[in-house]
């Protein structure tokens, strides 16, 4: 894969010097001159800026998300555990740790599971790539994944005794993620069937 080169396209391009008839130009040539920045004007960013900008984003991104789960009911309180972390080859593409909690899924014991969302659409690999086959397009995904203790210095690693490969859910859609999310959460079943029916 081709090494990625990041500008700051916040920066514009110095202002060209008006032409005295601009409008005959248009006229002229059907054309409407915009301003862009050419690559020697261009200030290129380092992996490093461009994972502080992208973290940045995550982090604000999870923020909102974890108060507006919070904010659903007073009895579904999730801690906010927010952390962010981006891809070494692309720091443009990251993911963000949500929040943690335990639940009962139906006919099983207790399971601890955590919530992400990545901005960029993969499968789930294993321990040494978790991310698999990613699609950086602009999609978006929601996740939640199954955890437990790993053995090396409390280290949390996906349980993938739950479901096969750990995965409680996994989605697109902003208000399908927050519906399971607070599924997850609620305690009583009354509560379960207003989250239905939202």
């Amino acid at each position: 894969m081709a090494k990625l080169r990041y500008y700051d396209a916040s920066e514009k391009a110095s202002a060209p010097v008006p032409k005295a008839t601009s409008h005959t130009e248009f006229l002229r040539t059907g054309r409407i001159e915009r301003r862009r920045q050419t690559p020697e004007q261009r200030r290129y960013l380092s992996y490093e800026e461009v994972a502080e900008k992208t973290g940045r984003k995550l982090t604000a991104a999870g923020e909102a998300t974890h108060k507006r789960i919070n904010s659903f009911h007073a009895s579904i309180k999730f801690p906010n555990m927010i952390f962010h972390r981006t891809l070494a080859a692309s720091p443009h593409l990251g993911y963000c740790h949500v929040t943690a909690a335990t639940t009962r899924l139906a006919r099983s014991k207790d399971v601890t599971w955590a919530f992400y969302f990545a901005n960029f659409f993969s499968d789930l690999g294993d321990e040494a790539h978790f991310f698999d086959r990613i699609q950086a397009g602009y999609s978006r995904m929601y996740f939640a994944v199954a955890i437990e203790p790993g053995t090396e210095g409390g280290r949390m690693v996906v349980n993938r005794n739950v479901r096969g490969d750990g995965l409680i859910f996994r989605t697109q859609d902003p208000k399908v993620a927050l519906k399971n999310v607070l599924m997850l959460g609620a305690r009583e079943e009354a509560l379960r069937r207003i989250i239905r029916g939202i």
